[in-house]
């Protein structure tokens, strides 16, 4: 018969297992409300977050964003001239309960993917402070039937030689791509915007050799004469009648590539690539870089084929999104293309 180990090696055997399960210690994050989680527009949320290993937090500001929202400067980082600052939707102390959260009021005109983006300030002493946050993607929904679509612009709108519409800055060329302002009115007396297919949203257009249709909601200019637009949302419709006239040299519309997604180390260059864009004619590409994930960064050269920004001090893996939109010397724009960067401790 053969006999086990004595029962203190059996112990010695186990507890480095024990030790190997035991949950691990998380960096900040957004505890409530969780991921994907559905709100109701003109309510309030509780807001609370873990700060896990994170010390030193004084404070934590709450930002709304839209789903491919242009992440603004935070309130503290607006030191540069002309700096456009984030709204603060909330900012949470020790002293709170829950402490660092509280109840945070979701926007009344929000509908649809939102971002909710907490900014922990973590303090360093004499030498000064940085920030951590967490992103979560939440969905909304009004409270109220939607009653009526309309569209923010000129009626019939007029493209290319007969007029032009600063709603879509220069829309005078063949392969231009724009996105109508679409907005709806609820029995709840908001005006929302629903231009995202994500709020609902669907189109048609009456004549595709004029006007086409393209992912996210968005329109392209594809030859000259009259269109109409119809939308959908929740079992309404609104019509918008497009007359265009540009110039018929044929162009096909460029391409943006924003290279792979990379993982970088904390406090490292990063640079965003998208030479391999391209334009089908060979022209010459204008660029335009912008962060629609994670908390704002310096981003340098965002006009240029290669941007770039120093990755930020994190605790755990934090990932930032950036999108790049490319245009031809003819007016014609890429769809955007993505780029996520992660970066780790």
């Amino acid at each position: 018969m053969k006999w086990g180990p004595p029962p203190q090696i059996v112990w010695q055997c186990l507890f480095p297992v024990y030790l190997a399960v035991a949950s691990p210690v998380q960096a900040f994050t957004i505890a409530e409300p969780m991921e994907g989680s559905t709100l109701t527009a003109g309510s309030t949320v509780t807001a609370r977050v873990d700060l896990g290993k994170d010390t030193g937090i004084t404070k934590v500001r709450y930002y709304w964003y839209g789903e491919q929202d242009e992440v603004l400067v935070e309130q503290d980082d607006s030191t540069a001239v002309g700096s456009i600052v984030a709204p603060v939707a909330m900012v949470g102390s020790a002293e709170q309960n829950p402490a660092f959260g509280g109840q945070l009021n979701i926007p009344q005109n929000s509908i649809g993917p939102v971002r909710l983006l907490a900014v922990a300030e973590v303090s360093r002493g004499r030498l000064s402070t940085r920030s951590i946050f967490d992103e979560v993607i939440l969905h909304v929904e009004p409270p109220a039937d939607l009653t009526a679509i309309d569209f923010e612009t000129d009626k019939p709108l007029q493209l290319g030689r007969a007029g032009q519409s600063s709603a879509f800055g220069h829309v005078d060329s063949m392969g231009k791509i724009f996105e109508l302002p679409v907005v709806a009115d609820f029995a709840d007396g908001i005006t929302r915007r629903i231009s995202s297919p994500n709020s609902g949203t669907t189109y048609e257009s009456s004549n595709l050799k004029v006007i086409t249709l393209l992912p996210g909601g968005l329109l392209q200019i594809v030859g000259n004469g009259k269109a109409t637009i119809t939308v959908t949302n929740r079992g309404k419709h609104g019509s918008l009648d497009i007359d265009v006239n540009v110039n018929n040299e044929p162009n096909e519309s460029p391409i943006a590539d924003a290279g792979p997604n990379k993982t970088v180390k904390a406090g490292s260059k990063v640079t965003l690539k998208g030479l391999t864009s391209r334009d089908p004619e060979g022209e010459a590409l204008y660029y335009s870089w912008s962060q629609v994930r994670g908390s704002k960064v310096s981003l340098l050269d965002a006009n240029n084929s290669e941007a770039s920004f120093l990755a930020p001090a994190v605790s755990e893996p934090r990932t930032y999104r950036f999108k790049l939109r490319v245009t031809d010397k003819k007016g014609a724009d890429s769809l955007p293309a993505f780029v996520d960067v992660t970066v780790e401790p």
